[in-house]
């Protein structure tokens, strides 16, 4: 397959607004072909684009096409009902049984669709005791387990990365691949129940499985992977930055010796976790001698496994992401299309958006798609 390839062009993708997994999730949909058209309450009607004070629900929305109809309205849902007929994938994130209320729940969808996909994100699940209740990232990933794996004193929140991006959006769009796939086997579509403390806390079952044999505690900063070996982990450097140590195999290891200037024989044994304190005091002191870039002109080209540990605003600047053009736009936006990458060029342009294509290809009529633009509620971002 070609650099230049959609894996997922001619897919077409109904979003109902949501902020946060289904936004993201309907993102990579696109980045790889997919056309996704995002369907949002008027300017105005709740508070704004997708019922959110000041346009919240535009957050990380891009490649796609927006159209503001009021589901609540007859009129509105009759638009959302002829799109869902004609679409492959429904993603959604309202709290259980709203898109019911609506109208719009599987049932009603799989009813004038049977080959649709729907795919559902929320933080507790369909169901469950707490399936009704709000919450947040750091609520679902408490649950799961993995807040209280993370952090040094205190459990530290891993931004929103973990439970919205991590365990709600991916595998969201894991289970709509392999609905897709299920489809063209048996003809039917299916409904898919992404939830974000499930797919957290499957993405820490291979921590839970070393926990399992002994080889893990759930005392935080004391193991091999969350900073508590001297070796893996961070240091602060002269200029008050930092550098990321990952030199967890020996000749890793035996090179972060060589970098630092440290003679083997002269240091504890890095295996005993009784010397572990001892040891980060003696890489504390010889990284704090240099600044962050001068470590990294030592170690590069070394398999010592030091990185230096770059703010949001420098990724753009580093040789490794501009020479693989890994981020355009603003100096933290992600290049669309390049994760993951097809073919070896890599380098494809997102493609243009054609609300009219997109709109008629989900069953819009002409006069349909001509009152909504008239009425400035069709826009592409």
């Amino acid at each position: 397959m070609n650099g230049g390839s959609r894996p997922l062009e001619g897919l077409r993708v109904v979003e109902l607004a949501g902020i946060g997994p289904g936004p993201f999730a309907c993102g990579l949909l696109a980045d790889l072909g997919a056309d996704v058209v995002r369907v949002e309450r008027p300017t105005g009607a709740d508070g704004g684009p997708g019922g959110l004070p000041g346009g919240l629900g535009g957050i990380g929305v891009r490649d796609r096409v927006i159209v503001e109809v009021d589901v609540k309205e007859a009129s509105g849902l009759d638009t959302v009902r002829t799109m869902v007929q004609h679409a492959d994938v429904l993603v959604e994130g309202y709290r259980p049984g709203v898109a019911e209320r609506l109208g719009l729940g599987p049932l009603d969808a799989l009813a004038i669709n049977p080959g649709l996909v729907y795919a559902r994100i929320t933080g507790w699940g369909q169901s469950g005791p707490l399936a009704g209740m709000a919450g947040h990232d750091i609520n679902y990933i408490g649950l799961s387990g993995v807040l209280a794996s993370i952090g040094r004193e205190d459990p530290t929140p891993p931004l929103n990365l973990v439970g919205d991006y991590g365990g709600g959006a991916m595998f969201a769009v894991v289970g709509i691949l392999a609905g897709l796939i299920d489809r063209n086997r048996t003809g039917h579509g299916t409904v898919i129940d992404a939830a974000m403390v499930d797919g957290s806390g499957a993405l820490l079952a291979p921590i839970r499985d070393l926990l399992n044999l002994g080889l893990w505690g759930e005392r935080r900063s004391t193991n091999l992977l969350d900073g508590g070996a001297p070796f893996y982990r961070t240091y602060r450097t002269a200029d008050d930055r930092f550098v990321a140590v990952g030199a967890l195999e020996v000749p890793f290891y035996e090179a972060l010796l060589v970098g630092l200037g440290i003679d083997s024989g002269s240091i504890p044994d890095r295996m005993d976790p009784a010397s572990w304190h001892e040891l980060e005091v003696i890489f504390s002191e010889a990284f704090s001698a240099r600044t962050r870039d001068e470590w990294a002109l030592v170690f590069e080209g070394t398999d010592a496994c030091v990185t230096p540990v770059l703010t949001m605003s420098e990724v753009m600047n580093h040789a490794h992401n501009s020479e693989r053009n890994a981020l355009i736009g603003t100096p933290t936006g992600p290049r669309p299309n390049v994760a993951p990458r097809f073919g070896t060029d890599g380098d494809r342009p997102p493609a243009r958006r054609d609300s009219t294509g997109a709109l008629t290809s989900l069953g819009l009529s002409e006069e349909a798609i001509s009152a909504l633009g008239a009425a400035g509620r069709i826009r592409v971002v």
